[in-house]
This record gives structure tokens, sequence and C-alpha cells, in this order.
């Protein structure tokens, strides 16, 4: 990652760039990328058919772009995911790993993020779920109350965004702790950390609700699994707005049933959308959310992708590059 200030974005050089998605439609970029630079040449497709001529590309926006895509771009120099999740782009077998790979950092994420988490948390700790079904049957009914004191709250993950979330439960009186890979510097206050797999069961066995934040490693691909569910106490709720790959799917239903879980509230999935016959919507102990729970803002991945394409330009590393090693 760069420490240098970023020059500003560019004005007179029509830069060519490719808006990619093998999943969603990237037209909702072109009106902001045109209007930071009326001269850009915008390349909007899913194959290489569409993208007219491939040596005239210099930057790829991408989510999920189609598999071997990349690698066709012979002019490219700059990868740039539009989110700050990379592993639908590394998990292209064919990309060219010489190529600067970028995530999008936006400050604003935080703010959606911890709202979606706190939502999260009280939804099902102050059982809402059951105020809305008897709000239909004209049932009048108090459920037990549990002071935000006495529920554990941990988080697995303690980036940019878990630390985020951390610091607001903990300022609403829940008792917070967070595990990551490597031990924290500094945690926000009343929150306890835990680092490294020879914590990690102490770790779990503090957490009343489990909140899944972490980057989507090989390590944490399938974190969430049945031997994971039953060092958690009994009746934990699970969230994992981290990534789908978190979860092993097969394991969660079985994990409900047996009493490991009494919940989980879902925002990320292996398969987007999330398919009508999934087994997931059917089961009333799964609350599903299409991937919202926090969102860049548009000119905030222009404005990163066109200051990295001007630092590449002037011989300078691009802010926020992957270290491809790491997988984040």
């Amino acid at each position: 990652m760069s420490s240098n200030p970023s020059p500003q974005p560019l004005d007179a050089t029509p830069a060519c760039i490719a808006l990619l998605s093998g999943i969603i439609d990237m037209q909702y970029l072109a009106k902001p990328f045109r209007k930071a630079n009326p001269h850009i040449d915008l390349r909007i497709g899913r194959s290489v058919t569409e993208l007219g001529n491939l040596e005239q590309i210099q930057a790829a926006v991408c989510w999920h772009p189609p598999q071997g895509l990349l690698a066709q771009l012979p002019k490219l120099r700059l990868v740039q995911s539009l989110a700050a999740g990379i592993e639908h782009i590394t998990a292209d077998n064919a990309l060219p790993r010489h190529i600067p790979l970028c995530r999008i950092i936006d400050p604003s994420m935080a703010s959606g993020m911890k709202a979606f988490v706190v939502w999260a948390v009280v939804q099902q700790q102050r059982h809402m779920q059951a105020y809305l079904t008897n709000r239909h049957l004209q049932q009048w009914e108090e459920q037990q109350i549990v002071s935000p004191q006495k529920h554990r709250v941990g988080i697995a993950g303690l980036g940019t965004l878990g630390l985020a979330c951390a610091d607001v439960l903990a300022d609403i009186g829940y008792k917070v702790q967070g595990w990551s890979r490597t031990a924290k510097a500094e945690l926000p206050p009343g929150v306890a950390g835990f680092h490294g797999p020879a914590q990690l069961e102490s770790f779990l066995a503090g957490c009343d609700t489990l909140i899944c934040l972490l980057p989507l490693t090989e390590e944490t691909r399938g974190f969430l699994c049945t031997g994971l569910f039953k060092q958690l106490p009994a009746q934990a709720h699970l969230i994992n707005v981290g990534r789908g790959a978190h979860l092993v799917e097969a394991d969660l239903i079985p994990a409900l049933d047996a009493g490991l879980l009494s919940a989980a509230t879902l925002d990320t999935f292996t398969q987007e959308p999330l398919p009508a016959d999934h087994p997931f919507w059917a089961d009333p102990r799964i609350l599903i959310t299409p991937h919202i729970a926090t969102r860049t803002d548009h000119s905030v991945i222009v404005r990163q992708t066109l200051q990295n394409l001007a630092l590449i330009e002037l011989g300078r590393a691009p802010n926020h590059q992957v270290d491809l090693s790491l997988g984040y």
C-alpha cells in the first residue's frame, strides 16, 4: 500500500477502462466515470467480443470478472476491485499476477457496517422476530429481556470494519471480544483481544453471538463449520457479513437442528443471488439479506480507480494494492 499522496484523477488523458462482471450489469458505473472524466473510453462487457480493441484497455474494474478474460488484455496495467473484497478476482486461475490488483477502501463503509451489525445483534438478542409475529397475531407478550452487559459478542476479524463494529457494540453496553490472525496493538475501550489458532477456542467459548468479518483466504475458507459451531456456547447466534465461502453451508441447518446454534443472520453467500430452491429460504431460523450490509459509494470507486491508474502511469505503487501472497 502506498503512503504517498494520491495525484488528481486523470483529466486530459483518454484512459481506456473496462468494466467487467459475469454476474451484474456494470452499466451503473458508466455515468459516474464519465462525470469524473468525459474523455474516458469505457468498455462494458462480459466477453472479449464486447470490449473492442483489447490492446487499448489500461484498467479493468471488476466484480466477478469472467474466467480468463483479464489474461486476454495485453496492455492491462491495473486490476481494480469495486469493493474491499478481491477473492472474486483471485479465483481466476489465469489472473495475470504481475498486474497490480487493488481493493477499494471506503471510509463511509464502516458506518453502514456498524449500523447493520448492531441491528443484526439486537434483532436476535431482543427477540424482535417474535414481536413481529405477535404483531400479526395481535398478541401482547413480553419476551425475556437480557441486558447487553450479559450478552457476549465476538467478532472474528479485526480489520477496519471489525474494529469499528467492536467499538460501537461495546459503547452500547455489550461484552465484546475480537479474534484476529495476529495480535492487535490497540483495541477499542472495553474490547478483549484474542489472536492466532492457539486462542481461537477460548475466544469462541465466550461468543453468545459470533460475527464473521474475516478476510477470505485459504486459511479462512470454510471457517464457519460444524467443528467451530461445537466450540460456541449452545444456542449461539451466527452473523456472517464476511464472505459466503467462510460458511460451509451444508453444516448450518444441522447445527441449528442440534441446538449448536439458535439462529443465523446471513448477508453473503457462495452463490448470489441465492437460488430460489436453496434450503435456507425455507428455514425461519435463518434471516437472509441480499449482500446489503454496506455498500461502496460510486464516486469512491471512480476516484480511487483513476488515482491508482495515475499513480501507475507515474511509475509509483497504487493505493490499497493487495499482497497476493497473503490474499488481502
